[in-house]
């Protein structure tokens, strides 16, 4: 996960924002409030804002749902 970039939109079941944001960078990764082309991955979970949605899709930014997100930080 070294150096990728990810931003969290909508509600996780299994782990608080604040603690996926703090398992992020200790991996490596950062944490970003917004997305932009340095976006590695949108994670969302229920609810996602669609903003952060559309603006990942006009960029091409994969898009990750919470069990994919889990699976990478394993």
């Amino acid at each position: 996960m070294l150096s990728k970039n990810f931003v969290l939109t909508g509600v996780l079941e299994k782990m608080t924002r604040e603690e996926a944001e703090k398992k992020i960078r200790s991996l490596g990764g950062k944490a970003l409030d917004a997305v932009s082309r340095k976006t590695s991955y949108v994670v969302a979970g229920s609810e996602p804002g669609m903003v952060k949605i559309n603006k990942a899709k006009e960029l091409g930014v994969r898009i990750i749902d919470e069990k994919e997100f889990l699976d990478m930080i394993k």
